[in-house]
């Protein structure tokens, strides 16, 4: 089968694309907006309106393979490729990369992709959003082609078992990190609540105090409204640095900190993410490898998240190879390629690191969808709600789908009727 026509549509990410720069520079709410001048290369204000950009894939039996080009909310910081403006991509996508597919034999998913994910033009690598939309297509394609679940054809291909069990979710309150929390209890979420601690001063406490406080709410919360005794969701704080901008770096006093929010958190497991980010890749490799080593030595079950500078396959591994944390984000859109978040789970769990297939709540419902068949296939051990930031729609997008394709392989195991 062939594929006759790519499309290019251009359309809305579920968040926004914010300046993470200068919000950690301190600048303020004005609303739903930030106040101030942006300080990352490319943005017109901190806060713009998300983009996508669609591609759809017209194949020889009428059917239409799909996949969204998206870019996290972060863009341009922690190493990232710049800020995603799709109606910038539109003619140079139907002028270079049209051309390429249309006419196309669809083959397997690997080997279709490889000839986009090093595609240089003009002397440069196509965008990690444009490479991330085009996978998730040329996926669908395949799977539409051969009549089978993405999921499916990624066991296939990577030689990997078909095991039709869920993957543990992971909630995102955004800013509404009370009642957010009250709905992630009520439907018994996995993980819990993330949190957005990317300010010192309104969220964490220049001591951790706040932060300290909101994790003994949380898990106050936990036992007051769980309808089940036996409901112990993880608890995983993404603090964006913050903690190492408050105690200036020091690692030994950063551990000493989070090694004491273990017994603020109940019982329940405790994950940090990004405590610490030293604005550059190596030196914050070797910032949280000193962190977790000190954790271990304490004898603390508080486990450490790497988020940014983590952002290819490469990276992933660096950080896997350096012990430099307990679980990596494996952050979709960053990593261009589907197939690169296939390969870093599987990295991860073959090297004792937790493997979170995580994203951002700037992408769309179409690759949130194609997200969740790679970590059932890859059996990531979580897996983020998205996309959005109101909680209750991305979970319904990423648990349903979660549902629906475990009712099929099921269902293709015999263990279905």
């Amino acid at each position: 089968m062939k594929i006759v026509k790519a499309f290019f549509t251009p359309g809305t990410s579920a968040f926004f694309f914010d300046d993470q720069r200068a919000i950690k520079k301190g600048a303020g709410h004005d609303g739903f907006v930030y106040e101030g001048n942006p300080v990352t290369e490319r943005f017109s204000r901190i806060r713009e309106a998300g983009q996508s950009l669609s591609v759809q894939l017209l194949l020889e039996d009428g059917q239409i393979a799909l996949g969204d080009c998206a870019a996290v909310q972060y863009s341009g910081a922690g190493g990232r490729d710049p800020l995603f403006l799709a109606e910038e991509y539109m003619a140079f996508m139907q002028k270079n990369v049209a051309p390429m597919l249309e006419g196309c034999e669809i083959k397997s998913f690997r080997e279709m992709t490889e000839n986009f994910m090093y595609l240089e033009i003009n002397g440069k690598r196509l965008h990690t959003a444009l490479r991330y939309g085009l996978s998730q297509a040329l996926l669908d394609a395949r799977a539409k082609s051969r009549h089978l679940l993405p999921a499916e054809i990624i066991c296939e291909e990577y030689n990997l078992p078909v095991i039709a069990e869920p993957v543990p979710i992971f909630g995102q309150t955004g800013d509404n990190r009370y009642e957010n929390v009250d709905k992630m209890i009520l439907k018994n979420v996995d993980v819990i609540p993330h949190g957005l601690i990317n300010n010192i001063d309104e969220k964490l406490g220049r001591d951790g105090e706040k932060l300290r406080e909101y994790i003994r709410w949380l898990a106050a919360r936990v036992k007051k409204l769980r309808i089940n005794d036996d409901y112990a969701p993880a608890l995983h704080l993404d603090v964006y640095g913050t903690v190492g901008i408050a105690f200036n770096s020091d690692f030994g006093r950063i551990a000493e900190y989070l090694a004491s929010l273990e017994k603020d958190a109940d019982g329940l497991p405790l994950y940090i993410e990004g405590p610490c980010d030293m604005e550059e890749k190596d030196a914050t490799i070797d910032a949280l490898a000193k962190i977790c080593r000190d954790l271990e030595a304490r004898g603390s079950n508080v486990k450490i998240v790497a988020d940014e500078w983590c952002n290819t396959f490469e990276d992933v591994k660096d950080f896997a190879d350096a012990k430099a944390c307990h679980m990596a984000q494996i952050k979709t859109p960053d990593l261009g390629g589907i197939q690169n978040i296939v390969d870093s789970v599987l990295y991860c769990k073959e090297h004792g690191v937790e493997a979170y297939t995580g994203g951002t709540c700037n992408e769309t419902d179409v690759s949130a969808r194609m997200c969740v068949h790679l970590a059932v296939a890859a059996r990531s051990d979580r897996m983020l709600a998205k996309p959005g930031m109101g909680f209750d729609e991305g979970y319904t997008i990423v648990k349903n789908e979660m549902e629906r394709i475990l009712t099929v392989l099921r269902f293709r195991n015999g263990s279905v009727k």
